[in-house]
């Protein structure tokens, strides 16, 4: 594999996983994301990238790097 650098994206929790499916607070927690406000850089990868679409609704891409 080449040493290619990944770049991160960092995401905010902007909306509460209470009345949601299971599956999406699932989504949230392997985000690192639990409670409002909180924050996380995570490595690009298309995994983490559809995560975020399938919360979109509750979390906000603060920077991408």
């Amino acid at each position: 594999m080449a040493n290619k650098e990944k770049g991160t994206v960092t995401v905010e929790q902007i909306g509460s996983p209470l009345r949601r499916p299971n599956d999406q607070r699932a989504t949230l927690v392997g985000l690192g994301l639990n409670k409002l406000h909180r924050r996380r850089t995570l490595e690009d990868t298309p995994s983490v990238r559809g995560m975020i679409a399938k919360v979109s609704h509750l979390v906000r891409v603060v920077d991408e790097a």
